[in-house]
């Protein structure tokens, strides 16, 4: 999942897209949700919550959430939770502003492509390995 959701990312999808697309790949929900993603990107177009992140609540809530047969709202968001800590493990923060301070618009694409795989990755993990 990591590879795909990385190469979508460098071909024009933004980061949330391409989570969604990987996770669209693999089986863990449906295309449907695909257009829900992009307004994730770039912080949530304020800079604020990594895109990454804010997708992975909707692929999450997808598999875990209120009326979901596999879920319910305290592991739904028992999940989210875990999710944010995981990344910020890793990145330390979950600001697409501070995640990317510094960073030169040319090489913006490169630097955030770590973000998408470790939320490829972290995502994987937590819904192939269900509870």
């Amino acid at each position: 999942m990591k590879e795909k959701a990385k190469k979508y990312f460098m071909n024009g999808y933004s980061c949330a897209e391409s989570l969604m697309k990987a996770a669209i790949d693999e089986g863990l929900c449906p295309k449907d949700l695909l257009p829900c993603s992009t307004t994730f990107s770039s912080g949530m177009s304020s800079g604020c919550l990594c895109g990454v992140i804010g997708c992975s609540q909707i692929i999450l809530g997808y598999n875990y959430g209120r009326e979901n047969v596999k879920g319910n709202e305290v592991l739904a968001r028992q999940k989210a939770a875990e999710f944010v800590e995981k990344f910020k493990t890793i990145h330390k923060f979950t600001c697409c502003r501070i995640l990317s301070k510094d960073v030169l618009p040319e090489n913006k694409k490169a630097h955030c492509s770590k973000f998408v795989e470790t939320g490829a990755e972290i995502l994987e993990e937590m819904i192939k390995v269900k509870v």
